[in-house]
């Protein structure tokens, strides 16, 4: 029988551009320990699109 596994993948998505309208443009793909970070992420990542760092939150 297979264990359950900690480490999932997450989807970031931009907060600037969500709020802009514009859903879907920048987004990041990376993984996460279920254990260690039960709460949603939270990042600063690079949108291309807008040209500069902004914070990317983990989708549900």
């Amino acid at each position: 029988m297979a264990k359950k596994q900690n480490r999932i993948q997450v989807i970031l998505e931009c907060t600037e551009s969500r709020g802009q309208g514009v859903s879907g443009i920048s987004r990041y793909v990376t993984i996460k320990n279920r254990k260690n970070d039960p709460e949603r992420m939270e990042l600063m990542k690079y949108n291309r699109y807008l040209r500069k760092h902004t914070l990317h939150r983990e989708l549900k």
